[in-house]
């Protein structure tokens, strides 16, 4: 049987991207593990799955580079809601994760012809038990300095379902990740905040309006971009008041994303707006131990091309960001 993976990115956030068939038994843990491989065509961050729902237009499932599954993927979803909206002939629609249902949308171009989506991000807690995270009898981590973690960082802790800790860093924080990567590795095994881990997100504003975001993401490691860290990123940027609620532009590693950040009473309502780029597709045979077989490979150029000049454009907003600051 013939298969075919889609190589996608959103933010440079890439993944390998499949709908399975209905009635057929798969190994994609190992399937994640042996495609996102550095040694499989650079590898991935994780592999998208797409399949039927009994509650919405389609269900996605998230494998991380590990094998873990994660309950949600922003940058993901945009790529997940690209295939669904093409197949449906439909420009809105929703998606089922894993604790919600969500709306996708294509909206215009944030990019000369770029493909692109808003996605709901959704639900949102700054309970601790929603990580879980254990600090100190907290109910929750607003903006603190946490000394066992560091001396000069502000946190804030978040689910948007996926756990998040945001940190708000000087800038040699940014030019450095050595000390990101150390304490968001120690997160990540067995400690005794996060016994899940967590997302570990550095921040610091580019202008009034915009923020660089650096993500340690649990089951990948450092990823050019993951889409619920950089909505939750903006809506603590947002409520510390470091930028106003409203349209945030957020920079990444692997380009920038738009999310806006709405605010009703204790209710937030948050979206994430950005690229959802296929730059290959493989058809080949799948093992039933998780192992691709590749026949053929379609390169999509002119996208690929787009999105580089994206970054380009991307890169130069950052420098002339802080060259002012």
């Amino acid at each position: 049987m013939i298969f075919e993976f889609h190589k996608v990115h959103g933010s440079g956030n890439r993944f390998y991207l499949h709908e399975e068939l209905p009635n057929m038994t798969y190994n994609w843990p190992l399937t994640a593990q042996k495609m996102c491989d550095p040694s499989n065509e650079n590898g991935a961050d994780g592999l998208l799955i797409i399949s039927k729902s009994t509650k919405a237009d389609a269900k996605m499932r998230v494998y991380n580079a590990d094998g873990s599954e994660a309950s949600m993927c922003g940058n993901g979803l945009r790529c997940v809601a690209r295939y669904v909206l093409t197949k449906l002939g439909q420009t809105k629609a929703t998606i089922e994760t894993m604790k919600a249902v969500l709306t996708v949308q294509e909206v215009d171009p944030m990019f000369k012809s770029m493909q692109t989506y808003a996605v709901e991000i959704s639900p949102v807690s700054f309970d601790l038990t929603s990580l879980p995270m254990t600090y100190a009898n907290n109910d929750r981590v607003m903006n603190e300095v946490i000394p066992e973690f560091a001396a000069d960082i502000h946190f804030t802790a978040v689910s948007v379902p996926n756990p998040h800790l945001i940190g708000i860093v000087p800038i040699k924080y940014i030019e450095e990740s050595q000390f990101q990567e150390q304490l968001s590795s120690s997160f990540n095994r067995e400690n005794d905040y996060f016994p899940d881990g967590v997302n570990v997100s550095f921040v610091h504003p580019v202008d009034e309006s915009s923020i660089f975001v650096r993500t340690f993401e649990r089951g990948v490691g450092f990823t050019n971009a993951c889409g619920t860290a950089m909505t939750a990123s903006a809506l603590v940027s947002a409520i510390i008041k470091l930028v106003p609620f409203g349209e945030v532009t957020v920079y990444n590693p692997g380009g920038f994303v738009k999310c806006i950040i709405e605010q009703s009473n204790d209710k937030v309502h948050l979206s994430l707006i950005g690229n959802a780029t296929f730059f290959a597709t493989y058809s080949g045979e799948l093992s039933i131990d998780g192992e691709f077989f590749c026949d053929s490979i379609n390169l999509h150029e002119n996208e690929i091309e787009e999105y580089k000049e994206l970054e380009k454009q991307a890169q130069q907003r950052i420098n002339d960001g802080w060259s002012r600051n």
